[in-house]
C-alpha cells in the first residue's frame, strides 16, 4: 500500500444551502453540526490532514470560525466553482490523495473513510466511492477518494466542455467522473451486510436535521464519538424514528 502519499480530507461546507440555510452551523446540544463532523473525521487513521473548504463570501465567515475553533485548516475560494476550490485547496495543502466529504454528513464514519482510502490505494484506481445508492451504505456516510492528478485531469476535460464556467461539472466536483466512469479507473466500494441500510443520515431538510439531533441526544457521550453500528441498531429498533425523514428526496446534481 502506498501510504507515502499525503492524504487530505477536504470537506466542502457553506452557509448558503438552498433547502436549509446555515445548516452546517445549526447547533445540536450547543455545538455546530460541522464541529461534530470534524470531531468524527479526526478519528480516521488514514487522514493526514483535514481541510474545510468554504467560499470567500462574508456569509461563510462562520464556517471558517467553526473550523478554526476545531483546530483544522481552512481554505476559502469560489462559492460556485467548487472544482477550482478543491484544486486550490489541494495545492495549498500538498495533497496527493483527496477524500471528498460534504459538510452535511454529521455522522460520517471514520472507519468507513479509512477502509475507502486503503481500498483506493491497494486497488490503484483513479477514483473510488462508497456505494450509498439502494442496497448500499446509509446516505450520509458518503466518501469519495481520488488522486490530485485525477482532479487536474477532470479540470482539463471540463474546460473542453461548452459553457464550462457555468456547467454542473464545476459546481459538483466529481459529477464529470460519475457521468463518464468509463474514462477513469473507477471503483464502487460495497457495504458489509451489517451496514447495508437505506437510512438517510445526511442533512438536506429540517426533517433530516431533527433525526440527527435525536440520534445525538440519545447516543452521544462527551469525548467519545457515536459508533455507526449503534446508530444502525437504534434505527433498526425504532422504525418511526428511522422513517421520520424517509420522505426527503435526495437533491439531484
Amino acid at each position: 500500500m502506498q501510504k507515502d502519499r499525503r492524504v487530505i480530507a477536504i470537506v466542502q461546507a457553506r452557509m448558503g444551502s438552498s433547502r436549509l440555510p446555515g445548516k452546517v452551523a445549526k447547533e445540536i446540544m450547543g455545538k455546530p453540526m460541522l464541529a461534530y463532523l470534524i470531531e468524527r473525521l479526526k478519528y480516521a487513521k488514514e487522514v493526514d490532514q483535514i481541510v474545510i473548504a468554504t467560499s470567500d463570501k462574508e456569509n461563510d465567515d462562520r464556517v471558517a470560525e467553526i473550523a478554526k475553533n476545531e483546530r483544522v485548516s481552512v481554505y476559502r475560494g469560489s462559492e460556485d466553482d467548487v472544482l477550482s476550490r478543491y484544486i486550490e485547496a489541494a495545492k495549498e495543502f500538498q495533497a496527493d490523495v483527496i477524500i471528498r466529504i460534504t459538510g452535511d454528513c454529521p455522522l460520517i464514519d471514520p472507519v468507513t473513510v479509512d477502509k475507502a482510502v486503503v481500498e483506493f490505494l491497494n486497488s490503484k484506481v483513479e477514483y473510488l466511492r462508497i456505494n450509498v445508492d439502494d442496497d448500499g451504505y446509509p446516505r450520509g456516510l458518503d466518501t469519495e477518494v481520488f488522486g490530485f492528478d485525477t482532479l487536474l485531469r477532470v479540470q482539463e476535460l471540463v474546460m473542453k466542455e461548452e459553457r464550462s464556467r457555468d456547467n454542473p461539472y464545476r459546481e459538483h466536483v466529481t459529477f464529470y467522473i460519475n457521468k463518464y466512469p468509463e474514462k477513469f479507473k473507477y471503483k464502487v466500494y460495497q457495504a458489509s451486510e451489517k451496514l447495508k441500510r437505506n437510512y438517510r443520515l445526511c442533512v438536506d431538510e429540517e426533517a433530516d436535521f431533527n433525526l440527527i439531533e435525536e440520534i445525538y441526544k440519545r447516543l452521544y457521550e462527551e469525548d467519545k464519538i457515536i459508533d455507526i453500528l449503534d446508530v444502525i441498531n437504534l434505527l433498526d429498533n425504532n422504525s418511526n424514528l428511522a422513517q421520520s425523514n424517509a420522505h426527503v428526496e435526495q437533491k439531484k446534481a
